[in-house]
């Protein structure tokens, strides 16, 4: 039994602490970015069809029976197929939409993987849980960045700002008082399995050393989940700082990103810092309620190309 339609829909992330870090076992955070979201329509389709997917915003009309494994919209339909039970494809129409930017950080694969799984699973009545949601989406992520840490998945399926680290239970971070961030868009496309390869290479030949830098960042992560947790701004801005300076070190940044970064503080953000893979993509700016408005235009003047505000509660 299923419905004639049905729609859902998932957030964007930002991480706050933790990039490629992560990847080797120390803790990030992240949060969801509610006011971007990838949206996902099932339809019931003509008798015989199969699946017709529909992806307006890239100009893509396909059938999934013309689709490849290595394809992250099919596979993830595929998947989500198998968790239903269903061997033979359903005749319906899936169209997906996002507001996401696509590679800069925000978690834009992650989300549409998201919105599918729970629209299908809605749309034959048998709702998943975000766990499920989270590890259906986590094995198309290999597909989107070769070895993903797993925390986009998770904080877009939970919607929820999370303490992560790979392979433990997920926790809920506690946020002792609301933190307003504002993300600004460098407009410079970076796929992460670029930058997270580029990264593992240079520790193959050095592990001893990215491996300290790394237990450094999550020395970091640790005290922002406790500055975050009783509501330290200041505190939580600072360790922006430091994280910013050890990705710069990393090699991760970009003229761009330290542009924009200068940029937020220059305007009295309280921390600032890349946020994602690097190489382009996304920073975010911590700033007082009182203060964002000039941060928001500085970092319009410096060149963001989208600048977005949220509310982490």
């Amino acid at each position: 039994m299923n419905r004639t339609s049905i729609e859902a829909s998932a957030p964007g992330k930002i991480i706050l602490f933790g990039e490629h870090s992560v990847v080797y076992g120390q803790p990030a955070i992240a949060v969801p970015v509610s006011q971007v979201r990838a949206q996902c329509r099932v339809d019931g389709g003509t008798a015989g069809a199969g699946i017709l997917l529909r992806a307006p915003d890239i100009d893509r009309r396909a059938y999934l029976s013309e689709t490849g494994d290595d394809d992250p919209l099919a596979s993830v339909i595929r998947r989500t197929l198998t968790a239903l039970g269903l061997a033979t494809p359903p005749d319906v129409t899936i169209t997906v939409t996002s507001t996401i930017p696509i590679a800069c950080g925000m978690g834009s694969g992650a989300a549409i993987s998201a919105a599918i799984i729970r629209a299908l699973g809605e749309f034959f009545q048998h709702p998943f849980d975000p766990q499920t949601v989270s590890d259906i989406a986590f094995e198309v992520e290999k597909i989107y960045h070769g070895t993903p840490s797993g925390i986009d998945n998770t904080v877009v399926a939970f919607a929820q700002p999370i303490f992560f680290v790979k392979g433990q239970p997920i926790e809920r971070l506690t946020v002792g008082a609301p933190l307003t961030f504002i993300i600004g868009d460098t407009g410079i496309k970076s796929p992460t399995y670029k930058v997270v390869g580029d990264l593992r290479a240079r520790r193959g030949k050095n592990p001893a050393h990215y491996d300290a830098v790394f237990m450094r960042m999550g020395a970091l992560a640790r005290a922002a989940r406790a500055a975050i947790e009783r509501g330290d701004e200041a505190a939580a801005g600072k360790l922006m700082g430091e994280n910013h300076a050890i990705l710069r070190e990393l090699g991760i940044s970009h003229p761009k990103l330290d542009a924009l970064v200068s940029a937020a503080m220059d305007a009295g953000a309280l921390g600032a810092k890349l946020s994602g893979a690097g190489w382009g993509g996304n920073m975010i700016a911590l700033a007082a309620p009182e203060n964002a408005a000039d941060v928001r235009a500085a970092l319009a003047a410096a060149g963001a190309v989208r600048v977005i505000e949220t509310v982490v509660r």
